[in-house]
């Protein structure tokens, strides 16, 4: 299958299929046609003499230092070599190739001044397999993934080093091997390849990608794990979901209903002499809520994501009209904030999705909770106790006949622990390990 860029439509469906299957990339006839548009543009600056950023000047703080006309494909090698300047372990290979076709459908969108000839350079390392060695460290953000993609332009000129059939060779080498001319840079093109957010675009995607599938793995484990603690789906209800309408919430509980349908673990102790608990744990009852919040946070992400796929992100951007003539605009596309919040937030889903699998872990593994779940009681309450140990152990569905496991929480609480607990509390307000228990029941 052949993926058509055009700098518009460009899904994650693609993206993986080219970075993770290999999949061929082409540009389309109006990519071509847009592109030669604004390239035309940018000759007819270069040809009058006008100045502009980034075509005839300097970068950053020396955009008012203006260059000659002998010296501009020289500025935009030099600009190149210059920010190839990553450390670390390289990027993988489907991060790599990525970053590769997340380039060139931004610069196919036509909005960058370059010939179409070097994104179809892009295209050709991508359907040959060479691939740049791209260090994963060294990308600013706020001036965009500067490193990075200098590392792949480094390739594309015929320096720096690619990965080709298993061999670490020379960039120059291995476009040789390939068959493919290496580039030479016209005015703005290194810039234009250089300026974009493609690195943290191509790692914010991949990781998506394998966060959803962790999300579904996730339900998968807690079905199993409501199983093993002879938990009820009874919090899965539809009309439970309905009345806090989030379609992540509403996801897991229809996932973890339907995986723990016909349970004959559940049915051997739905009797109430059975089994005396009124509610699970909050690690159990509260999976949709949390598992939800993950489904919907990675979902917010996604979409921020999808909009940088088919954005125009360098600087400065070229919009032309006719006959050459058109406006070059400065702005500030390249800023990767919109990423960085929306990788910041996966980040956070992640660490909530593992913290709630580590609390059912807990109540498969904790030797007390097991007793709670199978024994009348662990910790004898006085009546009436209104402490935050005995609040827990009704929330989590532990107000069963007293009695049961007085030897456990002896053994555990250890020889100090006498006649002044209350529920894990010592008479003088100390803490001891049966409060901490009791709290975690509701975990």
């Amino acid at each position: 299958m052949t993926i058509a860029l055009s700098g518009n439509d460009l899904t994650f469906a693609q993206l993986y299929g080219v970075a993770l299957r290999g999949e061929f990339v082409e540009l389309t006839p109006g990519a071509i046609e847009r592109m030669s548009a604004s390239r035309a543009v940018v000759e007819r600056i270069v040809a009058s003499g006008a100045t502009a950023y980034g075509i005839n000047t300097g970068f950053g703080k020396l955009a008012s230092v203006r260059i000659s006309s002998e010296q501009v494909r020289q500025l935009q090698v030099n600009l190149v070599r210059s920010h190839a300047s990553g450390v670390g372990a390289p990027l993988s290979e489907a991060e790599t190739r990525a970053m590769m076709l997340l380039r060139a459908n931004a610069l196919a969108k036509g909005l960058s001044g370059v010939r179409p000839r070097v994104v179809e350079t892009l295209c050709q390392m991508l359907n040959v397999k060479v691939h740049p060695v791209i260090p994963s460290q060294g990308s600013v953000g706020a001036s965009g993934d500067l490193a990075p993609l200098a590392h792949l332009a480094h390739v594309v000129i015929g320096e720096g080093h690619a990965a080709y059939r298993g061999e670490i060779l020379p960039g120059g080498e291995a476009l040789k091997r390939a068959g493919i001319t290496p580039l030479a840079l016209e005015a703005k093109e290194g810039l234009s390849l250089l300026n974009g957010t493609q690195g943290m675009l191509a790692l914010l995607s991949l990781a998506l990608r394998e966060a959803d599938i962790l999300v579904d793995s996730a339900d998968v484990a807690a079905s199993l794990s409501l199983d093993a603690l002879r938990g009820s789906p009874g919090a899965f209800d539809a009309r439970i979901m309905h009345a806090r309408a989030y379609p992540g919430a509403a996801t897991t509980a229809r996932n973890l209903a339907h995986l723990n349908e016909g349970s004959q673990i559940r049915e051997s102790h739905r009797a109430a002499e059975k089994d005396a608990r009124v509610q699970d744990a909050y690690s159990l009852r509260c999976t949709p809520q949390v598992h939800g919040a993950v489904r919907d946070s990675l979902s917010q992400a996604r979409e921020m994501a999808a909009v940088e796929l088919n954005s125009a992100t360098d600087n400065p951007l070229v919009f032309a009209r006719t006959a050459g003539e058109g406006d070059i605009i400065s702005g500030g596309n390249f800023h990767g904030q919109p990423l960085a919040m929306a990788a910041d937030q996966v980040a956070i889903a992640l660490a909530t999705l593992g913290g709630i699998v580590e609390r059912r872990v807990e109540q498969m593994t904790n030797p007390l909770k097991f007793a709670a779940h199978h024994c009348d009681r662990v910790v004898r309450r006085v009546p009436g106790d209104r402490s935050a140990g005995a609040a827990a152990d009704r929330e989590a569905g532990q107000e069963g006949p007293r009695g049961g496991a007085r030897k456990i929480a002896d053994a555990v609480a250890g020889p100090s622990a006498g006649a002044g607990y209350r529920g894990g509390v010592r008479a003088g307000g100390g803490r001891g390990f049966f409060r901490n228990s009791a709290l975690n029941r509701s975990s």
